[in-house]
């Protein structure tokens, strides 16, 4: 699945196997064998596709995007009917900050 995806990418910037091997700094016969199929990048070299393609490690891996925008939908549902411990809403800046630290929390349990 990743190495159609990488492949896929690739021509999409219009750049060889060579071009974006020297870019990673590995082998032209790496990017062939994911394209193939005949090996898997390791998580560090997803996470250097995806910043080169500008695309998430999910899409790379072929997860679906829905998880993460059921995600961010749920976080912010709840966080719009929080209240402060003095039943008071919290203002937007609150609401910012707690977002963030959930995400944050849930990006590193993974």
């Amino acid at each position: 699945m990743i190495g159609q995806t990488v492949r896929n990418l690739r021509k999409q910037k219009r750049i060889s196997q060579t071009e974006l091997a020297k870019i990673l700094h590995v082998s032209q016969q790496t990017i062939t064998a994911w394209e193939t199929g005949k090996a898997e990048p390791s998580s560090s070299a997803v996470s250097n596709l995806a910043d080169y393609f500008n695309v998430t490690t999910d899409y790379l891996l072929g997860r679906p995007e829905k998880q993460t925008e059921s995600r961010q939908q749920t976080i912010s549902e709840a966080i719009e009917t929080a209240m402060a411990n003095d039943g008071k809403e919290l203002d937007q800046h609150d609401k910012d900050v707690i977002k963030s630290l959930i995400e944050a929390y849930l990006d590193n349990k993974r």
